[in-house]
Order: C-alpha cells, then sequence, then structure tokens
C-alpha cells in the first residue's frame, strides 16, 4: 500500500510535485499525485515507466530532454540551430527577464529543439517541442528552428519527424509569432513536393497556431493516448457555435475515429512504431 510506504519515509522526504514539475528534469520531492487516478506515486517510478502512471497509463508531460532520451539512439543525436537567440520585437516589458529565468530552470535555449540522430538505425531529422518552456509558445525562434529542420530534412533527404506540444502562438512577439504559422506551413509544401516523409506526433497539450500549421500536416499523424489536440478551447467554441460540445471531443481518440490523427501509439511503444514506419518507407522509396 502507499500509505505504509509513506509512514517508512522521513517527513523531510514527503514532498509533492505540482503537474508542472512532473513534466520536467528538474524535479523536487520524491512523490507525485497522478491527476486522473489520484494515486500517490513514487516518481523514480514513474520515471523508470516512461513518465506514464503505472497505475491508470496516464502519460505525463515530459520535457525535450527526456524525450530525445526515450526515442533516439543513445549516442546519435547531433542537435541543429543551437544557439539561435530570441529578441524581443515588441518591446514586450519583462519578456527577456522571463526567456533568462526560463532558460536557466530547463537548461534548453527555446521552446523546441532540433536535431539529427537515430531511431532503431534509421537516420531522421527530428524537432521536439517543450511544454516547459512558456508552455512551447511558437515565437520567431521556434518558427524558424521547426523550419531549419525541415530544410534540413529537404537537404539530406531525410524523414522528419516533429513531436508536438504547444499553447499556440507566444502572445509577446505579436503577429512576428502568428507568422511562423505561414513560414512552417510553406517549407511543409517543399517538402511534400521532394516527396519526403514527414511524422507529426502530437502530445498534450497541442493546441493553437500549431494545431493550425505544421502539427496537422504530417503524412502520418500520431497521438499519445488522451492527449488534448485542438485550436481554440472548448468554451470558446461553445460560446461561439452556441452549442455544447460532446465529451472528450478535442482527445486524441475522438479525433481518431473522426478521422483527424492516424494512430494513438502509447509511449512504451512510440519508438518501435516510428522505427517500423522509417524501415517500411525505406523500402518502398
Amino acid at each position: 500500500m502507499i500509505i505504509d510506504k509513506i509512514k517508512k519515509m522521513n517527513p523531510e522526504d514527503i514532498q509533492f510535485s505540482s503537474k508542472n514539475e512532473v513534466a520536467g528534469d528538474m524535479l523536487v520531492g520524491k512523490w507525485v499525485k497522478c491527476d486522473a487516478c489520484k494515486e500517490i506515486l513514487y516518481k523514480e517510478e514513474v520515471h523508470k515507466n516512461l513518465s506514464v502512471c503505472p497505475n491508470c497509463g496516464k502519460h505525463f508531460r515530459i520535457s525535450s530532454r527526456r524525450r530525445i532520451k526515450q526515442i533516439i539512439d543513445e549516442g546519435t543525436f547531433e542537435e541543429i540551430g543551437k544557439g539561435l537567440k530570441t529578441t524581443n520585437p515588441l518591446n514586450f516589458e519583462g519578456y527577456e527577464k522571463k526567456l533568462e529565468s526560463l532558460q536557466e530552470k530547463t537548461k534548453i535555449e527555446e521552446a523546441v529543439t532540433t536535431g539529427i540522430g537515430e531511431i532503431e538505425g534509421e537516420k531522421v531529422v527530428l524537432a521536439v517541442m517543450d511544454g516547459n518552456f512558456m508552455m512551447g509558445s511558437m515565437g520567431s525562434v521556434v518558427g524558424e528552428k521547426i523550419t531549419l529542420a525541415i530544410e534540413t530534412s529537404i537537404k539530406l533527404r531525410l524523414p522528419l519527424i516533429i513531436f508536438c506540444v504547444s499553447g499556440g502562438a507566444r502572445m509577446q512577439e505579436g503577429i512576428i509569432s502568428l507568422m511562423q504559422m505561414a513560414k512552417t506551413s510553406a517549407a511543409l509544401a517543399k517538402h511534400n513536393k521532394e516527396g519526403l516523409l514527414y511524422i507529426s506526433v502530437l502530445t498534450d497539450p497541442t493546441t493553437g497556431g500549431v494545431t493550425a500549421s505544421f502539427a496537422m500536416l504530417g503524412d502520418i499523424i500520431l497521438a499519445e493516448p488522451n492527449a488534448l489536440i485542438g485550436f481554440a478551447g472548448p468554451r470558446v467554441i461553445e460560446q461561439t457555435i452556441k452549442q455544447q460540445l460532446p465529451d472528450g471531443f478535442q482527445r486524441s481518440e475522438f479525433l481518431l475515429e473522426h478521422g483527424f490523427i492516424d494512430r494513438i501509439v502509447e509511449r512504451k511503444n512510440m519508438k518501435t512504431e516510428l522505427a517500423n514506419i522509417l524501415k517500411l518507407h525505406r523500402r518502398c522509396d
């Protein structure tokens, strides 16, 4: 019983992480409460289980660093686009300080990490978004790094995989942020003309301008279980159309049923699933 575990612990060791803290690598405390089944879990067991609740199967949000470690063969990842700096084009008050604080806390430069690596020996270009950095919001540097990954895929004739997680466009950059939707979509149009494979993987949450651009343009669109996927929030949609929405209509299971995505893949199977798709594509190319 979990209560028996807690009774044996030192009071100083019994600290609980918030939902946001579970997602990253900068973790505090040794226990976490699953907000789906309400079970209190030993954090190390959750990490060993690929950050999935061993009790109910809820997929916790994870950092880009942890995602790359789970998906890419050890020692094969080479980062590209490193060193691109976010500016403050609208002179938004406090924006630079917020960026500096997040960079120090998360140990990443921006809300997406891009690079080249191998998945079970299959070479790919990879972009992994990180919800710990301003909720994965898409600003100018995020758009530039995604575009760079697409262009690298074209140049090297390699498949492209993007793991999406985002709260949408970054309001601190205004219209410049919104322009990244067109920029990334145009790059993917070129990618498509070259006949190259693009796999989009939707994780919790994938919303806003990211959903309205590169996230839904994949040749194959996969999603993790119960991921929130949509453009606007349920309340906004209900207020706009003046109708009550069905339960779970923005979850990956509903989208699969209605043909918006191709398959739901559990995290423990994701690497194998991607490798199989890549191998099949290479043989048919």
